[in-house]
């Protein structure tokens, strides 16, 4: 799609030699004829004016219009009264890139991707607001590159709403503002590595691929302990030596279980006792339905674990802001490796956000999407009642995916398969364990960005393989 510009002229790479020996329009011509059949003027794409165009090059506007005149009548250009000079729609002579062929998969009826929001319920109104706001009292100097920590005024709102929620050891001196927790894993395992660190362990069954791309990155081995009914087994932690672990206590991912209480104090006492560290991705602890509310891990031991949260499942993943709360003795290291990844996140984007949370729009829209993920999470139990009452629901307390355990006999990938012949998204546990095996048979159900009706219809459609009909 060409440019489209609004009053001012375009601006134009072209280059006059004046020792070629060629004529100054002969120049001229070539060069915008070689412009526009290779593509690098579009058809459609405006020109500019002959009198910018010659002031830009040091050359008479004559020369500039006799050049315009011959390349028009050439079919290059087009030119109206009272309108600017453009390409040609037919002036391309070089050959299109291929159509890509069409996508012959067929259309999904219910596509349960997990780790996935509401994306058509983004309060996009209120995120215009929050922007205006932002920027209509930006000071000037915000402006500037700032502090690699982020914005004041966001840390400081991030760590009163974490205090307040999330029961946080929250200090906005210590907040660093990262690029969604892909960015906050990365700094935080470095900051690890540069005190000496050399293996990270994680949940397992949890985000194994994530978990090895960032240690290897950082240099770290990355190092599998399991997770029972309780959360992750402390004493299988500990016998690996490692002196970082990646936790997910509020609501594992993915089987959904909450670290109970006294998991919570062995995993702080081995930190301390060992010198480690515990990274806790704070995943899923907005949205909750039938249990208590459970309380950062960080407000136990503010100087043995570093909390990363972000707006991705909360808002969306678009806007990749996060957070990280950071132990005093990591501080610097964190920040520092911030600065050189990239001088420090959006701070129009760090502004909205703070606006929007303390505004209370932010807490109006959890609201909101509580209600809405817990219709769609009572239509998916009621489905599966209805379409395949042999299946086994878990790690429903929370969040927005669900577990599905599937009948004796029945393989996770043989289902995975034929539900997306029959145009339903499933996604098996086997991913997301270390070994990658598929035993037993587990299946994640998103329904975050999955309309009630798409839930029944999906069920629906693959209840018999579900059931062990297939």
């Amino acid at each position: 799609m060409p440019v489209q510009w609004a009053g001012l002229s375009p601006e134009l790479l072209l280059t006059v030699d004046r020792d070629s020996g060629d004529r100054l329009c002969a120049q001229l011509e070539r060069q915008l004829r070689d412009a526009i059949r290779s593509g690098r003027l579009q058809a459609g794409e405006r020109l500019p004016s002959s009198r910018e165009l010659a002031r830009l090059l040091g050359l008479s506007r004559g020369l500039v219009q006799d050049c315009y005149g011959q390349l028009q009548a050439e079919g290059y250009l087009v030119t109206r009264v009272g309108s600017a000079t453009r390409v040609a729609a037919c002036a391309q002579v070089e050959p299109t890139p291929a159509a890509p062929a069409p996508d012959t998969r067929p259309r999904l009826i219910a596509d349960f991707r997990h780790g996935v929001p509401d994306l058509a319920s983004f309060p996009l109104a209120d995120w215009l607001w929050a922007t205006r706001e932002a920027a209509r009292t930006m000071p000037t100097a915000e402006f500037d590159y700032g502090d690699p920590r982020g914005s004041r005024a966001l840390r400081e709102v991030v760590a009163g709403y974490l205090r307040r929620v999330r029961g946080a050891a929250a200090d906005p001196a210590r907040t660093v503002v990262c690029s969604g927790y892909a960015q906050g894993l990365s700094l935080a395992l470095r900051a690890l590595a540069r005190s000496g660190a050399q293996a990270v362990a994680y949940e397992d069954p949890g985000g194994p691929a994530t978990a090895r791309a960032a240690a290897d990155a950082a240099g770290l081995t990355a190092v599998p302990v399991p997770v029972d009914e309780d959360g992750v087994d402390v004493r299988a932690l500990d016998a690996t030596g490692a002196r970082a672990v990646i936790v997910t206590p509020a609501h594992q991912w993915p089987t959904g279980v909450v670290l109970t209480p006294a998991r919570r104090h062995a995993l702080i006492e081995w930190a301390a006792r060992r010198d480690a560290y515990v990274i806790e991705d704070d995943y899923d602890a907005e949205f909750r339905y039938d249990r208590e509310p459970v309380g950062s891990l960080q407000g136990l031991a503010a100087d043995r674990v570093i909390s990363i949260g972000t707006v991705s499942k909360s808002l969306a993943p678009a806007l990749r802001l996060g957070w990280l709360l950071c132990p005093p003795a990591l501080l610097e290291a964190v920040t520092d490796l911030k600065r050189i990844a990239d001088r420090g996140s959006p701070t129009l984007d760090q502004l909205a956000l703070a606006r929007l949370i303390e505004s209370g729009r932010y807490d109006r829209h959890l609201r909101r999407m509580r209600t809405t993920y817990a219709t769609r999470r009572t239509a998916l139990v009621e489905a599966l009642a209805r379409h395949a009452p042999a299946v086994r629901l878990s790690g429903l307390a929370a969040g927005f995916h669900a577990v599905a355990h599937l009948p004796e006999g029945v393989g996770e990938r043989a289902v995975v398969a034929e539900a997306r012949g029959r145009g339903v998204g499933l996604y098996g546990m086997s991913p997301c364990r270390a070994s990658g095996d598929e035993s037993p048979a587990l299946l994640i159900l998103g329904f975050g960005d999955v309309t009630e009706r798409a839930i029944v219809e999906g069920v629906g459609a693959v209840g018999d393989v579900l059931g062990g009909g297939v």
